[in-house]
């Protein structure tokens, strides 16, 4: 979900990578359709699993409660965003998720925004 909003609310300002250290094999429905609901498409996106490479080429690492299983470089911005786990649950119970998402987005679009301009 974090990609999705990342890519449709700062277009080509940056480039999102997305992966996990447990990816499930599918994005669940419910995401998707939750997703769709705020007019953004993920239905063909795939879990990924998270790569040393990833992290390399990124400044901002967003983490969602990985730890001590995330690799570490200097000089990248790391950032925890402890959120409830969408996996299994119904679209009900993942807008707020979506919601709060989407907001961390926003704040983090912010943070750049200040640093590029």
């Amino acid at each position: 979900m974090a990609q999705g909003f990342m890519e449709a609310l700062a277009g080509d300002r940056v480039e999102v990578r997305s992966s996990g250290t447990a990816p499930a094999e599918t994005i669940n429905p419910s995401v998707v359709e939750a997703m769709a609901e705020e007019g953004i498409d993920i239905s063909k996106n795939s879990p990924k699993i998270l790569t040393a490479e990833n992290v390399k080429d990124s400044d901002y690492v967003i983490t969602m409660g990985c730890g001590d299983e995330c690799p570490y470089f200097p000089g990248k911005t790391y950032l925890d965003w402890p959120l409830d786990d969408p996996a299994g649950q119904g679209v009900d119970a993942v807008r707020p998720i979506r919601d709060e998402i989407k907001q961390k987005v926003l704040q983090l679009l912010e943070q750049i925004d200040a640093l590029t301009n």
